[in-house]
């Protein structure tokens, strides 16, 4: 799952308005920053095997620390009481540790059952719809879509950065997803790692555009 996390983070706005998009951002991807760090530092596996999925070449051998289910609760509870002592806003809080779990939800659709309830190991889940491209893709870009729409009625540019700023965001999403679905496999998991250390950018460009844009009165 990529481009649905990213849905769920503008829809998060509604609920919690006085959170900037790019805290939402990094709350949504908050497993996904975490693993390519735990990748370079060892502490986390990956192998590259194409045609393991029709979507992704990436079999998931080991991510205990970022992915499993038991750790993303524990992560969302610590964003959470970070964000709050910074902020002091309690539904901020609360939605920022939701998106936080929520990654690990939405990864559970797509993923082979590579999922870890736990981070010693035991069970694991994961529904699989990678198999299927085509209902892969339509589950992105519909939780994208339905994010998006919420984010577009909650919300007003309030300059010309605003606006094209954001489009410029989704359609910067549209790239990285398709580019990674139908490109060729990545050289290496360090590789892999490394590129994920990007997604820092698309946290840092949620947080420019929020700025210039407003909330819509109720």
């Amino acid at each position: 799952m990529f481009l649905g996390h990213f849905g769920a983070g503008f829809g998060a706005k509604s609920l919690a308005p006085r959170t900037s998009l790019g805290t939402l951002f990094l709350a949504v991807q908050f497993l996904d920053l975490l693993w390519p760090t735990l990748l370079l530092l060892g502490f986390e596996r990956v192998e590259i095997r194409p045609g393991i999925t029709r979507v992704t070449p990436l079999d998931f051998t080991s991510y205990p620390l970022s992915h499993s289910l038991a750790l993303a609760l524990v992560w969302g509870l610590v964003f959470a009481i970070v964000y709050w002592a910074v902020r002091r806003y309690r539904t901020g809080a609360i939605v920022a540790a939701a998106c936080v779990v929520s990654h690990w939800v939405l990864d559970a659709l797509v993923h082979r059952p590579d999922l870890p309830l736990l981070p010693q190991g035991g069970v694991k889940v994961g529904l699989g719809l990678w198999s299927s491209l085509p209902v892969t893709l339509v589950l992105e870009l519909v939780a994208l879509g339905v994010g998006l729409a919420i984010y577009l009625r909650q919300t007003y540019a309030a300059d010309r950065i605003g606006s094209v700023g954001l489009w410029a965001l989704v359609v910067f999403l549209l790239v990285i997803y398709v580019s990674s679905v139908f490109g060729p496999p990545p050289p290496s998991a360090t590789a892999i790692a490394w590129a994920g250390q990007a997604q820092w950018l698309i946290v840092v460009f949620a947080y420019a555009i929020d700025r210039h844009r407003r909330m819509r009165r109720a």
